[in-house]
């Protein structure tokens, strides 16, 4: 019938349906080619994130909104998606070598990172509620079963189990938020939701308040900001080293593009309320996650708790709650990838068959053992710890100055202090590559031409996002710019 169905645009929709079809293609080819070929499939799934990205590029600065308003083709959703893809793409090409030491299925493992960009690029372009939750969904299922994929390792079924029983817990909280939010407002698209408490049209302010609160325990919990962060140095541990790459990046980034586009588009009538919780969070997140990160003896460990630290920083510029800031946490979630993918990259090019080289103390010497992967694994701690001219420092400036530009001094005081405790575990790692030496010399693999690859474009961002900010930053503002579509 004339009218039964929706005008879609396929070319606006072609990113996500790159992504859905590589996905599934991989699934169907796993099932069909011998064991020895399937190595090939990470190709498959490295040749569909080109394509999608591709289709990205070309639609790059043209807006439009879809499926009646609830999902937006826009800058904002554009910026993500390629932030996405990239993950993806650097996780990929980590894993090659990775996947055949550890004996996982690259096909499985492909489908499920494949479908875990789905989910992100779908909460990056909702401007509904139920679009948001169907995205984090999306996401969350897969990396459930991600990160239990070391099937015969006792912390890998253990992160498993607690990411599942926590991460549908917090799935709970948030979609009573979401029903208490539509209660009240009478819908849950963001827009519509942004209009009617700032015209007054709220029937329970109270339920509103609370539906708010429990939108952010929910969201807060994706980012592992504290007090909802138990959960994340335990699933990072026991996941694939691969996977938590992929986690610790990625998934950071979709909760925060969500926290973006929620906060900016349906409740900025409310920042007065909302910021007092961030700015609780921001503090809390920061203090603890630095303070725990100076006792621990595990790189991967610490990587963990460090990127709790790192959601602090985030929750900042949130709180700031102008352009700015906005911008801010787009530039430095780009950093952040670079930086953080890059470090996992080299935890893997020293990987021995008997395992993960992740105490500090392997590291001694590192420098001169192996001085292209010292210097980049230095390079990453630097921004990690954010000195310059790194695309760690620019970011947290970025933050910092977007703090103090909304007279939020004292927090910015307090990230300049927690930055400054950091740099104690980040530069220790440093120290030890090039000023301690080690008992005995180990015996590492050569890395994998993909791996190095990974390394080389990780540690190229992370450089050029320090060294030339500027025009990156100015694409970060733009992208906020178009944020309510």
């Amino acid at each position: 019938m004339p009218g039964s169905f929706p005008q879609i645009s396929w070319g606006a929709m072609m990113p996500l349906l790159l992504v859905t079809a590589t996905g599934l293609l991989v699934l169907v080819l796993d099932s069909l080619i011998a064991p020895e070929h399937r190595q090939r499939l990470s190709s498959v799934c490295l040749g569909g994130i080109v394509a999608a990205a591709a289709a990205v590029l070309v639609r790059w600065g043209r807006s439009e909104i879809l499926f009646g308003g609830t999902l937006a083709a826009d800058a904002f959703s554009q910026f993500f998606n390629l932030l996405f893809l990239l993950v993806a793409g650097l996780t990929f090409l980590i894993s090659l070598a990775y996947l055949r030491r550890v004996d996982i299925e690259p096909g499985e493992h492909g489908a499920l990172l494949l479908f875990a960009t789905l989910g992100m690029m779908i909460m990056a372009g909702s401007l509904d509620l139920m679009t948001i939750f169907l995205g984090l969904e999306t996401l969350s299922i897969a990396l459930y079963i991600l990160a239990g994929f070391l099937r015969d390792q006792l912390k890998s079924n253990e992160a498993a189990l607690k990411y599942l029983l926590l991460g549908a817990f917090a799935s709970g909280f948030l979609l009573y938020g979401i029903a208490l939010i539509y209660g009240t407002t009478g819908s849950a698209n963001l827009v519509t939701v942004g209009a009617a408490i700032a015209q007054g049209r709220v029937q329970e302010p109270v339920l509103l308040t609370l539906g708010v609160g429990l939108l952010l325990i929910g969201l807060g919990f994706k980012i592992a900001a504290v007090p909802f962060h138990m959960w994340a140095p335990d699933v990072y541990e026991g996941a694939p080293t691969s996977v938590t790459a992929f986690m610790i990046a990625g998934t950071k980034a979709a909760a925060f593009a969500v926290f973006v586009r929620v906060l900016t588009v349906a409740l900025p009538s409310l920042h007065a309320e909302w910021s007092r919780v961030l700015w609780i969070l921001a503090a809390l997140s920061m203090t603890v996650g630095n303070v725990v990160a100076l006792a621990q003896s595990s790189l991967k460990r610490m990587l963990a708790y460090s990127s709790i630290a790192h959601a602090g920083y985030l929750l900042v510029a949130l709180v700031a709650g102008n352009p700015l800031g906005s911008g801010s946490v787009l530039f430095y979630l780009a950093a952040y990838a670079c930086m953080n993918l890059g470090a996992f990259g080299v935890i893997v090019a020293l990987s021995r068959p008997e395992g993960e080289r992740l105490s500090f103390d392997q590291y001694a010497g590192l420098g001169r053992r192996h001085p292209a992967l010292g210097a980049a694994m230095a390079l990453f701690m630097f921004s990690l710890a954010g000195v310059p001219p790194t695309g760690g420092f620019m970011g947290k400036l970025y933050v910092f100055s977007a703090a103090i530009q909304a007279n939020y001094v004292g927090l910015a005081v307090l990230g300049v202090l927690n930055s400054v405790v950091s740099a104690y575990y980040y530069l220790r790692v440093t120290v030890l590559m090039y000023m301690a030496t080690p008992e005995r010399e180990p015996a590492a693999g050569t890395p994998s031409p993909a791996l190095n690859l990974a390394i080389l474009l990780a540690a190229f961002g992370t450089a050029v996002l320090g060294l030339l900010p500027a025009r990156f930053f100015e694409i970060a503002l733009r992208s906020v710019g178009v944020t309510a579509g």
